[in-house]
């Protein structure tokens, strides 16, 4: 048999792409091809945008309750279809099965919260807002949005979006990533099986032309995208020339202050998580420890962690004992190997250098690092100022908890800051007087 071409979903049906520009969906684990990916046609997409404006009308006139029965069903056949939704996704980009459960179960709570939308978009009144003046506001659907799906959580981030856009009724187009896109052609799959109506929910393979044709597209009112901040920035851009609305999810340099009054030995499996959890390949993964304290709690602290990350069990994620899977793809293996080198050249101290594979099982080497560990590592350094996106760990030092935020702070990027400490009054000043995120 064949190489499967995956097709697109659009007003209700499943169709081949006319594209000839197909591309690969390779197994990094195992470097086994999986699949191929359309970078479907401007007619494609085209044809997606207006099968959901023409399904809008009718769709915006159905009862909000009414929406909501369709993703009660959604999530029934998701939990039938649990295993075989947290495979795909450990299949096409290499995390570990217990972090794709993790996403498919998020996943779900995100439908489950959007079903309560006959509760959420239900407006407000005040009365004699001024004299003899009443006023209402009431919430009501757009038109047709849409989402830019990113490669490293490519099953539940679209859903982060797409059951609140439906619920509150918005028709929608996804674009798929054309690394990841296996798991969004399962789950609408399931969507197809809920019976829908025609063009509510729409699939399209492709890459950036796609993406751009969706941006200037006159009948998409929003975007929505998760992704690296320069291409974030082209978003923003191409919606505010045309005027959609845009939410923009983007690069992040995420620190973690070490306090000297840190249970390590209790802190270190969280530390691990967030660090090398998803090979690094996550907005919220730590990045950056920022050790507190004089030199031989800095000392401990480096001894503990590198001891903790040599140890990271690294193979197939559909291994139930691995720990840490591959890099998505090779380009992303090599770029990142490019940054421990540069680390190195920057005067950072190598303490364990992941370029030294340390497999488990069976596996292709191409797409895999080892965990990598910098110490000394300074805030003027690409190290600590560049997102990664891989499983490479920075040390740095403060004096104190002042001055540990005054480095947080001068970062170019933020999304999420945290502090390992038994302080209450170290955790509230961290809490109050942060500004990083």
């Amino acid at each position: 048999m064949g190489v499967k071409t995956l097709q697109n979903y659009i007003n209700g049906e499943w169709v081949d792409s006319k594209s000839s520009d197909l591309e690969e969906v390779r197994n990094p684990a195992k470097d086994e091809l999986l699949c191929h990916v359309p970078m479907s046609t401007r007619e494609e997409v085209d044809l997606a945008v207006r099968s959901a404006k023409d399904a809008f009308h009718d769709w915006r006139n159905t009862p909000p309750v009414t929406r909501a029965r369709y993703l009660h069903r959604l999530i029934e056949l998701m939990e039938e279809n649990f295993d075989e939704l947290s495979i795909v996704q450990s299949t096409e980009h290499g995390k570990t099965i217990d972090e794709s459960r993790g996403e498919t179960r998020r996943g779900i709570e995100m439908v489950e919260v959007a079903t309560g939308i006959p509760s959420l978009m239900q407006g407000f009144n005040l009365e004699d807002i001024a004299s003899g003046i009443d006023e209402y506001g009431i919430y009501q659907p757009l038109g047709v949005f849409c989402t830019l799906a990113p490669f490293n959580f490519p099953f539940m981030v679209p859903l982060w979006f797409l059951p609140f856009a439906i619920a509150a009724g918005n028709t929608f187009v996804v674009k798929s990533s054309p690394r990841t896109p296996m798991s969004q052609a399962k789950l609408f799959e399931l969507l197809d099986d809920v019976g829908l109506p025609p063009g509510v929910v729409n699939l399209v393979n492709g890459g950036a032309d796609g993406a751009n044709q969706l941006m200037e597209h006159p009948d998409i009112e929003g975007v929505t995208f998760v992704g690296s901040t320069p291409v974030g920035r082209i978003v923003y851009r191409k919606c505010g020339e045309t005027g959609k609305r845009v939410i923009a999810q983007c690069g992040a340099k995420n620190f973690i202050v070490i306090m000297p009054d840190a249970n390590l030995d209790s802190s270190m499996v969280s530390l691990m998580s967030s660090f090398f959890g998803n090979a690094g390949q996550r907005c919220l993964s730590g990045a950056n420890a920022l050790v507190v304290g004089d030199d031989a709690f800095y000392k401990k602290f480096v001894d503990k962690f590198v001891e903790g990350a040599s140890k990271i069990r690294v193979g197939d994620g559909l291994d139930e004992s691995i720990q840490m899977g591959p890099l998505q793809n090779l380009a992303s293996k090599e770029r990142v190997a490019g940054v421990i080198e540069q680390g190195v050249k920057e005067g950072a101290k190598l303490l364990l250098d992941g370029r030294k594979l340390n497999l488990v099982g069976d596996v292709s080497e191409g797409c895999f690092l080892n965990p990598t560990v910098f110490g000394n590592v300074t805030p003027d350094m690409g190290l600590a100022r560049e997102e990664i996106f891989g499983p490479v760990a920075s040390i740095l030092r403060a004096g104190d908890l002042d001055e540990a935020m005054k480095i947080m702070d001068t970062s170019p990027y933020g999304n999420a800051g945290s502090i390992f400490t038994t302080s209450g009054k170290s955790a509230r000043q961290f809490q109050h007087e942060i500004l990083v995120l």
